[in-house]
């Protein structure tokens, strides 16, 4: 597994600017959360989600592949500073 953490530069209030997301070993996302700029936080996994969050449906790129594109910045997180956040939002 890994686990990014990734923002996105943008004034749409409709679209996420925070994305969080556990990722399996072919990379696709196992659970999400999604922050958005009105402070809502919606979520997304293999059994339940909030807000309209669904997980991609497409691998996720690497961090570097990511930092290519000027609107998004992201970092790898560990497992502990993930599920934190996932039990703080979805639990």
């Amino acid at each position: 597994m890994r686990y990014i953490d990734v923002m996105w530069w943008h004034h749409d209030p409709e679209y996420p600017i925070r994305l969080v997301s556990e990722i399996d070993s072919d990379n696709y996302e196992i659970r999400k959360l999604e922050f958005f700029q009105d402070g809502s936080v919606g979520f997304a996994c293999a059994t339940a989600s909030q807000l309209g969050v669904e997980l991609g449906t497409v691998p996720v790129p690497s961090i570097s592949e990511i930092a290519g594109f000027e609107d998004f910045e992201g970092k790898e997180l560990s497992q502990a500073d993930f599920d934190a956040l996932w039990t703080a939002v979805v639990e």
